[in-house]
């Protein structure tokens, strides 16, 4: 039970039109009758909900008496049928900045708490208005910076994961509920399903389970993003790449060899999907201490990415750092992408390339040719295109994979156990835990700590 009243500024700190401060609690409302007078002189818990109220706003002066400090409006939601399932009251003033802090000093004066990050809808979650996948996607609204990533929250926040786990949960509540029946009835002709349709019921869930796991690529590609580093020899166009794919000047560029001493990083988007691009130094022998230091971090990069963007020089033919480079990609995890660039100036054979790349595309780093192209592969190699980000069930973080991915390691124990013939009760502990891992996944059952983990990284007001 949350017996506290909080407030923050909810709006973005700095000089505007308005600013809107939010107050959620027990006490919601008697608080923000010590800071708001309706102009209609009736109590502001005397008015209706979801009414917009114009009237005074008082703060506290330096001797202590309260005075007029703006003119606002506030909104009153009543619990439950409120944002975070308490009474809160929304005030509206001016939105200078000095004004503001004097409007959220006057609240505390009145008896709230100041809001931790993340606050509002953490208690919108422990108050059932919002299931765990939802309050993340509100979280993923805030963040995004790609209309596919605003698509993707926003179907998170209207429960398609949550209903999709509701759905293989129940599923296996009905096997759980055999077993029971089996477990606590053994000479009665009780149970609903015999060992055959218990298998065949886990295989169904199992099914289930793995096309929703399966979207998690494409969440991934989406919502956190691709580890992809930009590598190659000198002077063969890597920050130019860089530049051209963030669509500004990040990196510096000359003719001069070595330019790129340290790692630039930043993120970007290529078609549908993020990029979370590193730029890299020059891959080459050198005698040079400190390029060493950052071709190293070069390599150790390259260990960590998820896609590597390997740059040539098309105009020419391929050397032997050229060979040296194909054949250390080679040996990589990553899905490597071999760029010709310049292919403006006169193409070389591509022969080589192709020979030790999957994908191979011609570029021009200059004018842009074959960027389509390359957003085109990516998207291919990382999107399920048959997935429809407004409307499919589609895994968009680490945690939520992790718990469907527990869950999946769980039911195919409890499988092979029916399948070797085990008691149906031994079988019972793993459909438990898949039901557990589950129930992570979308809040029903979650630690603190993952809690608070979560909604520490929203911003304070929401």
């Amino acid at each position: 039970m949350i017996d506290d009243t909080v407030a923050a500024v909810s709006t973005p700190r700095g000089k505007g039109g308005v600013a809107m401060l939010r107050v959620s609690g027990s006490q919601a409302l008697q608080i923000c009758e010590r800071v708001f007078c309706p102009h209609n002189q009736k109590r502001l818990t005397q008015m209706p909900a979801r009414q917009a109220i114009y009237g005074k706003i008082l703060a506290p002066d330096a001797s202590g008496e309260w005075r007029s400090v703006d003119d606002g409006i506030a909104t009153c939601f009543r619990a439950p049928a409120s944002f975070t399932g308490e009474d809160t009251v929304e005030i509206c003033c001016h939105g200078g900045i000095l004004l503001t802090q004097t409007v959220l000093s006057a609240l505390i004066a009145a008896g709230a708490r100041p809001a931790e990050a993340g606050e509002f809808t953490r208690r919108a979650f422990l108050n059932g208005k919002l299931g765990l996948s939802a309050a993340e996607a509100l979280g993923d609204i805030l963040e995004a910076q790609s209309a596919e990533q605003l698509a993707l929250a926003h179907n998170g926040m209207q429960g398609k994961v949550s209903a999709r786990v509701g759905e293989i949960y129940d599923s296996m509540c009905k096997i759980l509920a055999s077993i029971y029946v089996k477990i606590d009835y053994p000479d009665e002709d009780l149970e609903d399903m015999n060992r055959e349709e218990m298998l065949a019921a886990l295989d169904a869930c199992e099914a289930s389970l793995l096309d929703l796991i399966k979207t998690y690529r494409t969440g991934h590609a989406i919502a956190e993003g691709i580890a992809t580093v930009i590598c190659g020899k000198p002077n063969v166009g890597k920050s130019s790449l860089y530049n051209r794919i963030l669509g500004r000047d990040a990196a510096i560029v000359t003719d001069v060899e070595g330019t790129t001493r340290d790692i630039l990083s930043d993120s970007a988007t290529l078609g549908r999907v993020t990029l979370r691009l590193f730029d890299t130094a020059g891959l080459h022998r050198t005698e040079d201490a400190v390029e060493k230091i950052g071709i190293e971090r070069a390599r150790k990069a390259l260990t960590d990415a998820e896609l590597i963007l390997a740059v040539f020089d098309g105009s020419r033919a391929p050397d032997g750092e050229d060979l040296l480079l194909a054949e250390e990609l080679a040996t990589s995890s990553a899905t490597v992408i071999a760029l010709l660039n310049k292919s403006d100036l006169g193409a070389c054979e591509d022969a080589f390339y192709r020979a030790h790349f999957a994908h191979v595309i011609p570029i021009s780093v200059q004018s842009g040719e074959g960027f389509s192209v390359l957003s085109d592969t990516v998207e291919q190699l990382f999107c399920d295109g048959s997935l429809d980000t407004r409307h499919d069930a589609i895994l968009s973080n680490a945690r939520q994979h992790g718990a469907a991915f527990a869950a999946l390691c769980a039911l195919r124990a409890a499988q092979k156990g029916l399948r070797d013939g085990l008691a149906t009760d031994l079988c019972c502990t793993d459909v438990e835990a898949a039901m557990r891992a589950l129930s992570e996944l979308d809040g029903r059952a979650v630690t603190e700590d993952i809690i608070s983990q979560i909604f520490s990284h929203f911003c304070v007001g929401k």
